[in-house]
């Protein structure tokens, strides 16, 4: 036996060391959810029926932390998901959150909701965008998850045009690396393939790959990829663009993996709710503002933003249904409305603007 297998450790120990934790562990996973159970018993003390359990900016805090204090070898990332997962665990032990997504199931909006939620939320899918902002205002649901932009598409106007009849408030955010990959149901041989489907923002990310492996064939947009997914499950000499919980959710083969054309694809989701949250120390606030149909009006809205040094993250535009070539601007920016830097760059646009609706301050994404 050489000198370098000498020095290596025990495998029977080391399995005896990775027991011994792995009881610590469950012994202290249940020690919090007793915390938890203890939690729900104060909330529905003092608020009754209508105690909110969810809290967003608490678990954006607790999430943080975790990573900060992080010292490896898992990344950052995979701690936080561990612990993700724990505190769905917990939470669902006080009151299961209940959210609603663009379905079918197997689409990224639901996956998003569990990045973002966990396995223990109970998941609803909804067969649109504007119906999934009906179950939150209607109470059937604590929450939704709508996308909001992607990096290579852009925004999704359908989004935003929901927000300008709806009262509810943005709680959070999260990004979801978008892989596409080309499935095919167990009837479909890949020479014969005639027909592809996805949803047209899909069939969007991967039109240079398709142009140059499927040049001919019949591009078809659906309601989602996952309704893609399951359309080509049965159908003969077609494939559908979709991604891992699609590909698995309907047993599909993959041809091709990661066809996206950039590689560093992703869609942003919004976290919707009837409540405001409360800041967490690293937020972000999304307005939406129509100007009067003057010179400058632009000018109006970024100049304060400037002055008192408020990062804007982003803006759009949609036209205005109050009439023709006026138009709403949709802003994000760094900060919560109750900072002290931001309310004076509220109090200017509002002041000039036509109408000025806070759509929420939130967390940023933490995962």
């Amino acid at each position: 036996m050489s000198q370098e297998e000498n020095q290596l450790p025990d495998l029977t120990e080391v399995r005896k060391e990775i027991d011994a934790i792995d009881q610590q562990l469950q012994q202290l996973i249940n020690q919090r959810a007793q915390c938890a159970q203890k939690v729900a018993q104060v909330k529905l003390a003092q608020e009754g029926e209508s105690a909110h359990f969810y809290r967003p900016e608490r678990e954006a805090q607790v999430l943080r932390a975790i990573m900060e204090r992080n010292e490896g070898p898992l990344s950052n990332e995979e701690i936080a998901r561990l612990f993700r997962e724990v505190m769905s665990a917990c939470l669902a032990l006080e009151r299961p959150v209940k959210v609603a997504y663009l379905g079918p199931e197997g689409t990224f909006t639901q996956q998003a909701a569990i990045k973002h939620f966990g396995h223990s939320a109970i998941s609803v899918p909804m067969a649109a965008i504007d119906e999934v902002f009906r179950e939150v205002e209607a109470g059937s649901v604590d929450y939704g998850v709508v996308p909001i932009e992607n990096s290579t598409e852009g925004v999704i106007s359908h989004t935003l045009d929901s927000f300008m009849d709806s009262g509810l408030q943005i709680s959070g955010e999260v990004v979801l690396r978008i892989h596409q990959h080309l499935l095919v149901g167990e009837n479909t041989r890949p020479d014969k393939i005639s027909t592809i489907y996805s949803h047209a923002s899909s069939l969007a990310q991967c039109r240079k790959w398709l142009d140059a492996h499927y040049p001919g064939i019949e591009r078809v947009p659906m309601p989602s990829n996952a309704e893609a997914a399951r359309k080509v499950k049965t159908e003969w000499h077609s494939a559908a663009i979709a991604g891992d919980m699609a590909a698995e959710l309907y047993q599909l083969k993959r041809l091709a993996e990661n066809i996206e054309d950039t590689p560093d694809n992703s869609t942003r989701f919004l976290i919707i709710g009837r409540q405001k949250v409360p800041a967490s120390g690293d937020d972000k606030t999304s307005l939406m503002v129509s100007m009067r149909n003057q010179p400058g009006a632009l000018h109006q809205i970024l100049e304060p933003f400037n002055r008192h040094n408020i990062d804007m993250t982003r803006i759009e535009s949609r036209p205005s249904r109050s009439g023709a070539w006026n138009y709403v601007f949709f802003i994000d920016f760094s900060g919560h409305v109750e900072d002290s830097g931001v309310q004076p760059v509220l109090k200017e646009i509002g002041d000039q603007a036509a109408d000025m609706k806070v759509l929420g301050s939130y967390p940023k994404g933490v995962l």
